[in-house]
Formats: structure tokens, C-alpha cells, sequence
């Protein structure tokens, strides 16, 4: 009897899945850069640009671009080493990577609290920077908060998104496991799992002293990371370019906009209090439809009508996102894709990095009026940062150090 491959028990899809996610689509970096270009922005602290970011004008933000993005870029870095390897090495793969990305997460914190804690020291600053992170409890009795920062059972809201992702990663073995028997029963897995985590049964808790839970639920947010993972992997079809599908995403988002956004509600308010009145009982009917933490199907259904729009825009292939001439202004969209695209290549460095940034930024802007002039000088300089960051990582990446033949 033939012995099999270790990549044998994926070996009816391998070849499908091989063409279909070998290649990077440059649509996935560029995204995912913008996403990255948003979240600094919305981290810093009492940042007037942050009134203008895609969370105040629909249901949907930059985190779920970061996570089906990542589903997508996962899709490429672990889905291939399971179609190649076998489970047992595809498995130790993604444990790598939740190594990584687990202590990013721990030294992320503890540089964020040092910083805040020296910046308190100092004694220059009316405001109390620990406080203002509701990290006073960690610093009051660090002994035990420390076994919660390390076991994930203490959770500060600053710092949640990465424990989430740690979360997802690790439900991917199961998923492979799951779709060597069908995709069906992989894909109705994900969903039982997301329809369990809306009744708020499988919430993880943030901190000991209250009932907080993890601002993200991972077992929420999963359906939305596999969902970019199945698309990267060709096990679901990419949509037509269809008319019928642009108006009916465009209408989405347009018709949801007043219950998504309080701001844009505001607006509608003030130009017509009558159309206002009568929007007004419909926000406590979406309330649970458009939750955050558990990843509410308001939020999933917004995100796709906005990620079909930004795949439609690209172009096939994501060929609009790929320069071409040499006139000054084809020039000038080269560089800036060439930049964004960089910053989506390297996110994991980059969003750590942003991280801590932005709260140093917000320190640097306390000590302003918060003007035109200072917020854009500020904003412009954690850019500048972030892409910086960007190429720094991709150089350590390349191994310069490496003699090459």
C-alpha cells in the first residue's frame, strides 16, 4: 500500500487553492495600509480627524478592514503551509505566529504603561496619563494584574485587538481540520459559532475586579476573518461586477448611514427634525444588529457592501492600483501606492508602533490648542512614522546581512 504525503489530506484542493492564493493581490496590502493610515488616526487621543474616519459614517470601521485583511494575508501565509505541509506542520505554523504576535502584544503593554507612568513622574502635566488609560488598577497591585496580563484574563480596552486576533489564529487548525471533511461543514462551523457568541455566552472576561468583557469577542469577529480567508483560498467564488450588486451595496450604506452614525443622524436631524423624529425609534431596533464587541450581522453586511465597492474600484486583479506612465501625476499615484501598500505589507510592526505613537502624540497635542495648524503638523508626523516604520521592517526582513550569490 502507497504511503501518503504529509499534504496529501489536502490534496484535492491543493492545486485550486495554489492558483488562487500563490500570487498577492496587491488590492490586500493596499486596504489593509489604508486601514492602518485610519487606525492611528482613531487612536490618538481626542484627534478632530477622527470625526471625519469611515466609523462615523456607517456601521463598519478600519478594524474590520485590519481583520479580513488578515484573513485574507493569512489565507496566503499559513492556508499554503497546510495545503504543503500536512495539518501538523500547517498547525505549527500558525503557533509561530500567535508566539509573535502574543508578545507584541505583552511588550506593547508594557512600553504603553511605562511611558504613560514616566510621563506622570515628570509632574509637568495636569492630567494623570495612567489614569487616563484606566490603567490605575495595574499599577496599584501589579503582582497579580501581571499573571492577568500574561494568562489574557486582564484585558485593558487600549489594548484589545491583538488578544482577539491571538483568539482567531488559533481557531484555524480546527477550520482546516474541519474543511478536510467538507467545506460546508467548516463554514457552518464558523457561522454556529458566530450565531453562539451574539447571545453573549462565549464573552471572555476582561479584568477581575468588574463583569467587563473583551471589548472584541473573538468567536464573533472569527466569521469575518475566515470570511477573507475563504475568499484569498478560492473556496468562495469572487462576486460579478454587477450593476444590480454596486446600487445594492451603494443603497446600503446610503440608507444606513442615519442608524450607523449618530453624527450623520444629527445632520438629518437638523435639516428635517420631521424625517428626524421619524429615524429616531429605529436606533434602539439596530442596537443589537450593530454591536461591536460580538460583531453584530449589521456590522458584517456593511463591511461587505463597502469591501465589494473597494473590489469593484480596484479593478480586476486590483489592476487601477497598479501605476502605469510617466507623466508627473502617474509619478506621484506610483509613490503614494507604492508607500500605502508598504505600510499594509508590514501591519503587525506597524500597528504595534502606531499604538504606542499615537498616545504620544496625544501627550504632544495636550500641550497645543489643538488648532488646524497643530493637528495637521501632528497627524502628518505619525504618518511619517508609521511608514518609516513600514520600511524599516520590510528592510530587517530582507536580511541585508545575508551574503547573497
Amino acid at each position: 500500500m502507497a504511503t501518503a504525503s504529509p499534504a496529501s489530506d489536502f490534496a484535492p484542493v491543493a492545486a485550486q487553492a495554489a492558483a488562487s492564493a500563490s500570487v498577492r493581490d496587491p488590492r490586500l496590502d493596499f486596504y489593509r495600509g489604508i486601514a492602518m493610515f485610519i487606525i492611528l488616526i482613531a487612536h490618538i487621543p481626542n484627534d478632530p480627524w477622527a470625526k471625519w474616519i469611515p466609523a462615523r459614517f456607517g456601521y463598519s470601521d478600519a478594524t474590520e478592514i485590519f481583520v479580513f485583511c488578515s484573513g485574507m494575508a493569512s489565507a496566503i501565509a499559513f492556508g499554503g503551509a497546510f495545503m504543503r505541509k500536512g495539518w501538523w506542520m500547517g498547525t505549527a505554523r500558525v503557533a509561530y505566529r500567535i508566539w509573535q504576535v502574543y508578545w507584541a502584544h505583552i511588550c506593547l503593554f508594557f512600553f504603553v504603561a511605562m511611558t504613560m507612568a514616566a510621563l506622570d513622574q515628570t509632574g509637568a502635566f495636569e492630567k494623570t496619563y495612567v489614569s487616563s488609560l484606566n490603567l490605575q488598577h495595574f499599577f496599584k497591585d501589579p503582582a497579580s494584574q501581571m499573571v492577568g496580563i500574561f494568562t489574557l484574563t486582564y484585558v485593558p480596552n487600549y489594548f484589545d485587538i491583538l488578544p482577539m486576533y491571538l483568539v482567531v489564529l488559533a481557531l484555524m487548525p480546527l477550520y482546516m481540520a474541519l474543511y478536510r471533511v467538507s467545506f460546508w461543514l467548516m463554514a457552518g462551523t464558523c457561522v454556529a459559532i458566530w450565531l453562539v457568541a451574539q447571545t453573549g455566552v462565549l464573552a471572555l472576561p476582561a479584568e477581575p475586579w468588574s463583569e467587563r468583557q473583551w471589548f472584541f469577542n473573538p468567536f464573533g469577529w472569527q466569521l469575518l476573518f475566515f470570511t477573507g480567508f475563504a475568499f484569498m483560498r478560492g473556496w468562495i467564488p469572487a462576486p460579478p461586477v454587477s450593476k444590480f450588486l454596486i446600487w445594492a451595496a451603494i443603497l446600503f450604506l446610503v440608507l444606513s448611514a442615519p442608524f450607523g452614525s449618530w453624527k450623520v443622524f444629527t445632520w438629518i436631524n437638523n435639516a428635517a427634525p420631521e424625517l428626524g423624529a421619524m429615524l429616531r425609534p429605529g436606533w434602539p431596533l439596530t442596537e443589537e444588529l450593530r454591536g461591536k464587541t460580538d460583531f453584530g450581522v449589521l456590522r458584517y453586511i456593511h463591511f461587505l457592501s463597502l469591501a465589494y465597492l473597494g473590489w469593484v474600484a480596484a479593478g480586476e486583479h486590483g489592476h487601477r492600483l497598479i501605476a502605469t506612465g510617466h507623466s508627473l501625476g502617474a509619478r506621484a499615484w506610483q509613490i503614494l501606492l507604492m508607500i500605502i501598500t508598504k505600510v499594509g505589507q508590514q501591519s503587525l510592526a506597524v500597528f504595534v508602533f502606531s499604538m504606542a505613537a499615537a498616545r504620544l502624540i496625544g501627550v504632544a497635542l495636550d500641550q497645543t490648542e489643538r488648532d488646524v495648524a497643530s493637528v495637521f503638523v501632528a497627524n502628518m508626523i505619525g504618518f511619517a512614522m508609521i511608514i518609516g516604520v513600514a520600511y524599516l521592517a520590510a528592510w530587517f526582513k530582507s536580511q541585508p546581512w545575508k551574503s547573497k550569490k
